[in-house]
């Protein structure tokens, strides 16, 4: 059996491969997707799949040269038939074991990645998953973090209101001999509001917040006196539920999310015994 070995990076970085699959990826979140993926590593290798001679893979088309992705062509060449899978799988396994890599990003919707994941986990690297909403419970727990792209993208432009053009002066009419009655002046139509482009989707809901989630968390990493370290409760919560993230809930920190939530949770900041400022929470009664 083929074994990996590691290559230590002097800088201290993360390297990370990001592998997508565009048969099930949207090109619209990949601006707000490798700046996420910036946040845990440096992406080295940046690498998408699919059949890029079918019109429907028109829209990767034109992000793939600003964002220095490379292409890897497929075809299909059975009906019904994911050649595509296969490609990215054989890629992985590959750069898994160059040993370069530190951790991998899967960018896809698709469970059937999952066996993907649980190898390159099991070699000590990883995983990221980058998916929507519909991505099955298996692919998901096979990860380490996974995260629901629908919290990347962009927020839509408010629609835009054309300025009214200004009211002509009438013209002056000569007098006559008699009054004639005013007709009514017309009035003027309402300009309908722009809608915003369809290639900009609107961010999902944010979902109930999940308290017995929550206080699980915090139980776990707490102290005698109930108190939590964030950090710690944050590592606690990527572990039983990789995909957990404060986005989904409507804030951006999860520090953010407990302040919200003042009748549940108390967020405070006191120093470390190494005399480091840090938060901590504690769950309240009700």
């Amino acid at each position: 059996m083929k074994t990996r070995t590691h290559v230590a990076h002097d800088d201290g970085q993360h390297r990370l491969a990001v592998l997508i699959d565009a048969d099930n990826a949207q090109a619209s979140v990949i601006e707000g997707l490798l700046a996420e993926v910036a946040k845990f590593g440096l992406a080295s290798v940046k690498r998408i799949y699919g059949d890029f001679t079918t019109q429907q893979q028109g829209q990767w088309k034109k992000v793939l040269l600003k964002h220095s992705i490379s292409p890897v062509q497929q075809f299909a060449y059975t009906s019904g038939k994911n050649a595509t899978d296969s490609a990215l799988i054989i890629d992985a396994m590959d750069l898994m074991y160059t040993g370069r890599f530190d951790g991998m990003c899967l960018v896809s919707s698709d469970s059937d990645f999952t066996r993907l994941a649980q190898r390159l986990r099991e070699e000590g690297l990883t995983v990221y998953g980058f998916g929507e909403h519909k991505t099955p419970d298996p692919f998901v727990q096979a990860c380490d973090k996974f995260i629901y792209t629908e919290v990347l993208r962009a927020e839509a432009p408010e629609p835009a209101t054309p300025a009214a053009a200004p009211a002509k002066p009438a013209r002056k009419q000569p007098a006559k001999k008699q009054a004639v009655a005013k007709a009514p002046a017309p009035v003027p139509e309402m300009p309908a509001p722009v809608a915003p482009p369809a290639s900009v989707p609107a961010k999902a809901a944010p979902l109930p917040l999940p308290l017995s989630l929550l206080r699980q968390a915090i139980e776990e990493a707490s102290d005698e006196e109930g108190w939590a370290h964030l950090g710690a409760m944050g590592a606690y919560l990527n572990k039983i539920k990789p995909n957990f993230d404060p986005r989904l809930y409507g804030q951006k920190k999860l520090s953010d999310l407990l302040r919200k939530q003042p009748r549940h949770f108390s967020v405070v900041e006191r120093e470390t015994p190494a005399g480091v400022k840090a938060l901590f929470v504690k769950a309240l009664a009700g």
